[in-house]
């Protein structure tokens, strides 16, 4: 009886094997995924941050993602939902998008103490000037 049991799980386990959604015709490629997901994660900071600026020069968020990747809202719905159904597919996707900010994040970062820096030296410069207190008018 056990045999029985085991042997209808095996057949159930490789019976749901099989793809829930079929792959769409016009499926946007992992890679300009992990692009578009790149992009609406920084416009989302965007709007989140100060959602006025758009607003006042008309920028629409996802309409400039579309055009942007010449693509349109059917195919970015299509392709993100045959992606999600596919877990493994869809966690590599988001990885390259989130790698890809994180080494944006770190180039700013540095961007920034390397600025303080040069900051810190023209203003150590400037308080070591000399005065001149022989400065005629």
């Amino acid at each position: 009886m056990r045999r029985i049991v085991f042997l209808g799980f095996l057949i159930l386990f490789f019976s749901c094997k099989e793809k829930l959604i079929k792959e769409p015709e016009n499926l946007i490629p992992k890679d300009k995924m992990a692009a578009i997901y790149y992009d609406l994660a920084i416009v989302t900071s965007a709007k989140n941050t100060n959602k006025q600026v758009l607003v006042t020069q008309g920028i629409e968020t996802m309409n400039y993602i579309y055009l942007k990747h010449d693509i349109d809202s059917l195919q970015f719905v299509e392709s993100d939902v045959y992606y999600a159904s596919n877990p493994l597919i869809y966690k590599e996707i988001y990885q390259k998008a989130e790698t890809r900010l994180k080494a944006e994040v770190k180039e700013l970062d540095d961007a920034k103490k390397e600025q303080r820096k040069l900051d810190s030296i023209a203003r150590v410069k400037e308080l070591t000037k000399p005065i001149d207190s022989l400065v005629t008018n």
